[in-house]
């Protein structure tokens, strides 16, 4: 079909009916896109992690217990689990063969760091010093800071559980415990990472849990420390301790740019980052629409309010209010927040004046796509609207065609000869909010253009403006993906209310002071401004006197 298209395409630029550009959207699914979800490389994806896990369990020495044969055996069926309990519990990040690269690829790089620090030379160090060598919490961290904390706790139970597979027999429930205790560690110190510094932190936390069971377990040695060689080799098993718990941090903290970009993912750090408002495009919407920035800055104050008190994404939906609406940058004198006394709708037809109005959507997804932005974002901005209808020309227009009717009676016209109203072409193109967060700024953003219609802004009044306008997206549909529930939904208008009525609250008219009117002798008469030249004589003369 798509080669049929592009003829088709080539065939309107010959004949001079076409440009031949095409409009950048979102919903271009090429090969990369395919090949993310296909269930083949998924399989894929496991038997090659199973092939790792086999060549490690191979060169390990140290297993006489199960057997080579018992082993593997051990090995398959906690594989199986795995990759049974990975799609039962991470169904979103099993449909994504990113995902499941990132998972089982960073527990066999975790297995492979185990099997390269337990055989570090005898020479170098002692085989207590080798086991606190090992990397308990690489894995897990990475994994609660980029995909969340339940994914974190899973790769700390089986990366725990393979790897006791390829420790020998007298440190197997050792290494067990610590890798299940230094990997929740981790994963309890990695929620809502903003700073880089946390990861540090969650890191000296690691190392002084590896120090603390090591000490448990007898692998850092408390006898003879009467004596100066003694004291010297604890030192020694403290420092190597929290060090490789501090490498760790900040070893992760390094790579996390590289992993996200790779696996197409944002952790909060990155959502900071982006949250600058001198981006391009923030800044051309300062200076040539500010009423929709100004409109978006309310939108993301709401949006990041209300998920915070859902347990939604709260930084995500800061960021992407930000740019929901950068379509408007095209044509900003035509959205009523930037305009001045000229209306520029009022020597259009509705129709055309809704085509104007929908296309943002459009020109937001086509300057985002260029801008290179977050891919979340892009689904913001084409999910903000819905497929809602844009209600106010389409009554515009109802109203204008009953006029033509009624004008048509007079005059005996045919109504056939009158043009139909389509209620497609006075609604948005969708598709509805598929997540929280874009459910969130979709209300915000149809709450925060709606407020602006309150004379004399009450809490009553703001109150039944949210409830009004968030039931009438409930009866709509717009709010069917997004996963909102009606308790959240709740939540949701609790909060919109309560900040709006800080925004939009009244001041108290201050009386004025007669004392502290300009002196008569500046020959001022009521009404007019002051001059600059008189103000300062008046100041000359203070200072003087």
């Amino acid at each position: 079909m798509g080669l049929i298209d592009e003829f088709k395409r080539w065939r309107l630029v010959q004949q001079g009916l076409s440009s031949g550009k095409k409009r950048r959207t979102a919903e271009e699914k090429g090969l990369f896109w395919f090949l993310s979800r296909s269930p083949s490389v998924r399989v894929g994806i496991y038997l090659a992690f199973a092939l790792g896990l086999a060549f490690l369990i191979s060169a390990t020495a140290g297993i006489a217990s199960l057997g080579y044969q018992g082993t593997l055996t051990v090995a398959g069926v906690l594989l199986v689990c795995a990759v049974a309990i990975f799609h039962l519990n991470h169904g979103k990040d099993a449909l994504r063969n990113g995902n499941v690269l990132l998972v089982f690829g960073g527990m066999l790089f975790q297995l492979w760091l185990i099997h390269i620090a337990k055989g570090l030379s005898s020479a170098w160090f002692s085989p207590d010093a080798q086991f606190l060598l090992i990397p308990f919490a690489f894995a897990p961290m990475i994994h609660s800071v980029l995909l969340g904390q339940r994914a974190g706790v899973y790769t700390t139970v089986f990366a725990g559980l393979f790897g006791a597979l390829l420790m020998p027999t007298e440190i197997r429930w050792p290494f067990l415990g610590l890798s299940m205790f230094c990997g929740l560690i981790a994963v309890f110190g990695t929620k809502r990472v903003r700073k880089r510094g946390k990861l540090l932190r969650a890191g000296f936390y690691v190392g002084i849990g590896v120090l603390l069971l090591g000490l448990l377990f007898g692998k850092i040695s408390v006898v003879g420390l009467d004596a100066t060689q003694a004291w010297a080799g604890f030192c020694q098993a403290c420092l190597l301790a929290i060090s490789v718990g501090l490498a760790t941090g900040l070893v992760v903290g390094g790579i996390l740019p590289i992993l996200e970009n790779l696996f197409d993912l944002t952790t909060e750090i990155s959502w900071l980052e982006l949250s600058d408002l001198n981006h391009p495009l923030l800044r051309r919407m300062q200076l040539e629409a500010p009423g929709t920035f100004h409109h978006s800055l309310i939108v993301a104050a709401l949006s990041e309010t209300a998920a915070e008190a859902i347990g939604a994404d709260a930084i995500m939906s800061r960021v992407c209010a930000y740019f929901h609406d950068i379509g408007k940058l095209n044509k900003p004198e035509y959205f009523i927040e930037n305009q001045g006394e000229v209306n520029p709708h009022d020597t259009l037809t509705p129709t055309m004046s809704a085509l104007i109005i929908v296309a943002h959507v459009k020109d937001g997804v086509d300057l985002a796509i260029k801008n290179k932005l977050n891919p979340r974002m892009i689904d913001v901005i084409q999910e903000h609207h819905g497929d809602s209808l844009v209600y106010y020309f389409y009554r515009k227009a109802q109203e204008r065609l009953a006029a033509e009717e009624n004008q048509g009676e007079g005059e005996s016209k045919s109504s056939d000869d009158l043009p139909k109203i389509d209620e497609k072409s006075f609604r948005y193109p969708g598709p509805i909010p598929q997540t929280r967060e874009s459910g969130i700024i979709s209300l915000a953003d149809a709450v925060e253009s709606a407020s602006r219609t309150l004379t004399k802004p009450s809490p009553g009044k703001i109150r039944a403006l949210v409830d009004e306008i968030v039931l009438k997206r409930v009866r709509d549909g717009q709010l069917d993906a997004c996963g909102l529930n009606l308790s959240e939904l709740t939540k949701v208008r609790e909060v919109f209310s309560k900040t709006l009525r800080s925004m939009l609250h009244s001041r108290i008219e201050y009386p004025k002071d007669h004392a502290d009117e300009a002196p008569s002798d500046l020959g001022q008469e009521k009404g007019k401004v002051v001059s600059v030249e008189a103000i300062e004589s008046v100041r000359r003369r203070r200072q003087e006197g």
